[in-house]
């Protein structure tokens, strides 16, 4: 749906003090934002880079060698991982 707006329901309230407030209404006005956006903005910016380095898995070579082969060559299951599969199927519907 190219053009259609989505309709903002939720709200967040912040305490502030005056002089973060200030400082925040100065670089919205120099962003030409409201302060509500200049806000959300950089606030989403900032939620999505903790998001990445929290998500984000880096392996070396070596380490990365060994996951390939583990996907490719996967291990038969043992009893643990039955029994994981077992409470899994029973504990998620």
């Amino acid at each position: 749906m190219q053009g259609a707006s989505i309709i903002k329901q939720e709200r967040m309230h912040i305490r502030l003090d005056a002089i973060a407030k200030q400082t925040l209404e100065k670089a919205a006005q120099f962003s030409h934002k409201t302060l509500s956006d200049f806000v959300l903005s950089y606030a989403l910016e900032s939620a999505n880079k903790v998001i990445i380095e929290h998500e984000k898995i880096t392996l070396t070579e070596d380490d990365f060698s060994i996951f390939l082969d583990a996907l490719e060559h996967p291990p038969k299951p043992n009893v643990a991982l039955k029994e994981a599969f077992e409470l899994h199927k029973q504990s998620v519907q």
